[in-house]
Protein backbone atom coordinates (compact mmCIF):
# COMPACT_ATOMS: atom_id res chain seq x y z
CA UNK A 1 0.00 0.00 0.00
CA UNK A 2 1.42 2.87 -1.48
CA UNK A 3 1.20 6.29 1.49
CA UNK A 4 0.17 9.55 -0.20
CA UNK A 5 2.61 11.66 -1.23
CA UNK A 6 2.77 15.28 0.24
CA UNK A 7 2.50 17.94 -1.84
CA UNK A 8 5.65 20.36 -2.17
CA UNK A 9 4.07 23.44 -3.72
CA UNK A 10 1.49 23.73 -0.23
CA UNK A 11 -0.84 26.95 -1.79
CA UNK A 12 -0.30 28.58 1.76
CA UNK A 13 3.75 28.27 1.23
CA UNK A 14 3.52 29.83 -2.10
CA UNK A 15 3.07 33.57 -0.82
CA UNK A 16 6.67 33.73 -0.28
CA UNK A 17 7.76 31.77 -3.06
CA UNK A 18 6.15 34.42 -5.62
CA UNK A 19 8.16 37.48 -4.07
CA UNK A 20 11.15 35.96 -4.80
CA UNK A 21 9.90 34.77 -7.88
CA UNK A 22 8.33 38.15 -9.01
CA UNK A 23 11.53 39.89 -7.96
CA UNK A 24 13.52 39.21 -11.00
CA UNK A 25 10.85 39.73 -13.16
CA UNK A 26 10.08 42.78 -11.51
CA UNK A 27 13.31 44.04 -12.26
CA UNK A 28 13.00 43.07 -15.97
CA UNK A 29 9.95 44.38 -16.33
CA UNK A 30 10.43 47.83 -14.21
CA UNK A 31 13.10 49.21 -17.06
CA UNK A 32 11.51 47.55 -19.68
CA UNK A 33 8.22 49.52 -18.65
CA UNK A 34 10.09 52.50 -18.31
CA UNK A 35 12.17 52.38 -21.72
CA UNK A 36 8.66 51.73 -23.22
CA UNK A 37 7.64 54.81 -21.89
CA UNK A 38 10.29 56.78 -22.99
CA UNK A 39 10.03 55.82 -26.39
CA UNK A 40 6.23 56.82 -26.35
CA UNK A 41 6.83 59.95 -25.19
CA UNK A 42 9.66 61.58 -27.48
CA UNK A 43 8.68 63.03 -30.84
CA UNK A 44 11.48 63.68 -32.82
CA UNK A 45 10.02 65.63 -36.24
CA UNK A 46 12.53 66.00 -38.76
CA UNK A 47 13.05 62.22 -40.43
CA UNK A 48 16.94 62.63 -39.70
CA UNK A 49 16.28 63.69 -36.52
CA UNK A 50 19.48 61.34 -34.40
CA UNK A 51 16.94 60.97 -31.82
CA UNK A 52 14.66 58.54 -34.32
CA UNK A 53 16.86 55.88 -34.15
CA UNK A 54 17.52 56.59 -30.60
CA UNK A 55 14.25 55.92 -29.65
CA UNK A 56 13.92 52.39 -31.95
CA UNK A 57 17.13 51.53 -29.87
CA UNK A 58 14.68 51.90 -26.91
CA UNK A 59 12.04 50.25 -28.28
CA UNK A 60 14.25 47.53 -29.80
CA UNK A 61 15.30 46.97 -25.73
CA UNK A 62 11.52 46.93 -24.59
CA UNK A 63 11.54 44.03 -26.45
CA UNK A 64 14.44 42.25 -25.62
CA UNK A 65 13.60 42.61 -21.83
CA UNK A 66 10.52 41.22 -22.09
CA UNK A 67 11.12 38.40 -24.42
CA UNK A 68 13.63 37.64 -21.75
CA UNK A 69 11.84 38.08 -18.81
CA UNK A 70 9.08 35.33 -20.84
CA UNK A 71 11.72 32.87 -21.16
CA UNK A 72 11.98 33.25 -17.58
CA UNK A 73 8.65 32.62 -16.71
CA UNK A 74 8.36 29.67 -19.00
CA UNK A 75 10.63 27.62 -16.58
CA UNK A 76 8.75 24.95 -14.51
CA UNK A 77 9.10 26.93 -10.79
CA UNK A 78 7.43 29.94 -12.33
CA UNK A 79 4.56 28.09 -14.16
CA UNK A 80 3.48 26.06 -11.11
CA UNK A 81 3.81 29.28 -8.76
CA UNK A 82 2.93 32.98 -10.88
CA UNK A 83 -0.32 33.29 -11.89
CA UNK A 84 -0.73 33.57 -15.60
CA UNK A 85 -1.17 37.71 -15.45
CA UNK A 86 2.82 37.61 -15.57
CA UNK A 87 2.73 36.87 -19.32
CA UNK A 88 0.26 39.77 -19.91
CA UNK A 89 2.60 42.72 -19.04
CA UNK A 90 5.70 41.60 -20.81
CA UNK A 91 3.40 40.88 -24.09
CA UNK A 92 1.22 44.28 -24.14
CA UNK A 93 4.97 45.78 -23.50
CA UNK A 94 6.37 44.75 -26.45
CA UNK A 95 3.60 45.00 -28.77
CA UNK A 96 3.40 48.48 -27.89
CA UNK A 97 7.08 48.98 -28.59
CA UNK A 98 7.28 47.25 -31.76
CA UNK A 99 4.44 49.46 -32.71
CA UNK A 100 6.17 52.28 -31.90
CA UNK A 101 9.38 51.28 -33.26
CA UNK A 102 7.37 50.44 -36.82
CA UNK A 103 5.73 53.64 -36.53
CA UNK A 104 8.63 55.87 -35.29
Amino acid sequence: MRLPRENIDLPEDQGCLRWVLGVPLGLLYAPAAYFCYLALVSQPSPRDHPLRSDMQYLAYFTIILCAIGLLLTLTPVFRRTMGKWWYILPLLLAAVAYVRSVTI
